[in-house]
C-alpha cells in the first residue's frame, strides 16, 4: 500500500494499492487547488483518503512525496507531513520530482511549466516515451517501462515567462503543459514504477530553486 503526497502547487494526496496491479490502483484521492492553505488541509487530506479506502495507517508501507520544484512555504508542508507519516508507520519514503509526475502520463515530448510566483515559472523538458514490447507479466512490464524520471532532459529550472522560449533548447519541438496541479495518483504510480525497476529516486533535498521569501535578519553587533 502506498500513500502519495504533493504540495508543490495545490495539495494532493492519494492512496494506491499495488497488490493486484503492480502499476497501482488508486483507492482514494483528495485535491485542493488552494496554493496557500497546505498546512490547514494536509492532515484532513491524509485522513480523508485513509477513511475512504478503509485502510489503517499501519497498512501503508511506502510514502511517495513530491520534492518540487515549488515555493518554499507550501512545498515543505507536504514533505514534512510525508516524513512524519513514514516515520510513524515505519514506511519507506520515496522522494519524487513533482514535474516528473506531470509528465508521467503523457508519452509525448513535453515541456512542463508550473507557477513559481514572483512572476517566474519552473520548467522541465522530457523526451517522448519509447513504448517497448509487452512483457510476459504485468510486473515485468511495470519494471521495464521507461519512467518520466528517465525521460527528463533538462530541469527543473527557473525562468521568466517571456524568456522561456529562449531558455529552453528546442522549445518549438515540445508540447507545452502548463499545469497548476500535480496528480497524486500519477505521483504514486511513478514511484511504484521507479521502485519496481530498482531505479533512483530524487534526492532528499527539496527543489526550491531559490531562497525562501523570509530570511533570518543579521543581528547588530553591540559595541562593548
Amino acid at each position: 500500500m502506498l500513500l502519495a503526497i504533493d504540495s508543490s502547487a495545490g495539495t494532493g494526496v492519494a492512496l494506491l494499492d499495488d497488490a493486484t496491479d503492480p502499476a497501482g490502483v488508486v483507492l482514494a484521492a483528495w485535491h485542493s487547488a488552494d496554493t496557500r492553505g497546505h498546512a490547514e488541509s494536509i492532515g484532513t487530506a491524509i485522513d480523508s483518503v485513509l477513511r475512504e479506502a478503509g485502510v489503517a495507517p499501519g497498512s501503508v508501507d511506502r510514502v511517495a512525496v513530491g520534492m518540487g520544484p515549488g515555493p518554499f512555504t507550501g512545498l515543505r508542508v507536504g514533505i514534512a507531513a510525508a516524513r512524519a507519516f513514514a516515520l510513524g508507520a515505519s514506511a519507506r519514503l520515496l522522494p519524487v520530482v513533482s514535474h516528473d509526475a506531470i509528465a508521467f502520463a503523457d508519452a509525448r515530448a513535453v515541456l512542463v511549466v508550473t507557477d513559481a510566483r514572483r512572476r517566474e515559472v519552473y520548467w522541465s523538458t522530457y523526451r517522448a516515451r519509447e513504448e517497448g514490447a509487452m512483457s510476459d507479466s504485468a510486473a515485468e512490464e511495470t519494471a521495464s517501462r521507461e519512467t518520466a524520471a528517465r525521460r527528463r532532459i533538462t530541469g527543473p529550472a527557473l525562468a521568466k515567462p517571456d524568456e522561456l522560449a529562449t531558455a529552453v533548447d528546442g522549445y518549438e519541438h515540445y508540447v507545452r503543459l502548463d499545469d497548476a496541479r500535480v496528480d497524486a495518483g500519477d505521483l504514486g504510480r511513478l514511484a511504484l514504477a521507479i521502485d519496481a525497476r530498482g531505479g533512483e529516486f530524487a534526492t532528499s533535498e527539496p527543489l526550491y530553486l531559490r531562497s525562501p521569501d523570509v530570511t533570518l535578519s543579521t543581528p547588530k553587533r553591540v559595541a562593548s
